[in-house]
């Protein structure tokens, strides 16, 4: 999740999850929030999931 610079550094992962929470089914609502400055994009400008997965299984290992 990249935050809009006004809420960056006001809002935690327990306030999103919780909002989440209210707002989605259980099965929907994210177990992880990771904060980012920027989230890697395709040439066309859409996220990029194939970087964001190779990014996490090399931080697993």
């Amino acid at each position: 999740m990249v935050p809009e610079p006004d809420y960056r550094g006001k809002i935690t992962e327990e306030e999103i999850i919780k909002w989440c929470e209210e707002r989605l089914a259980h099965y929907k609502v994210p177990k992880i929030i990771e904060f980012r400055g920027e989230v890697p994009k395709t040439d066309v400008g859409k996220v990029d999931h194939k970087r964001l997965r190779e990014e996490i299984f090399k931080l697993s290992k």
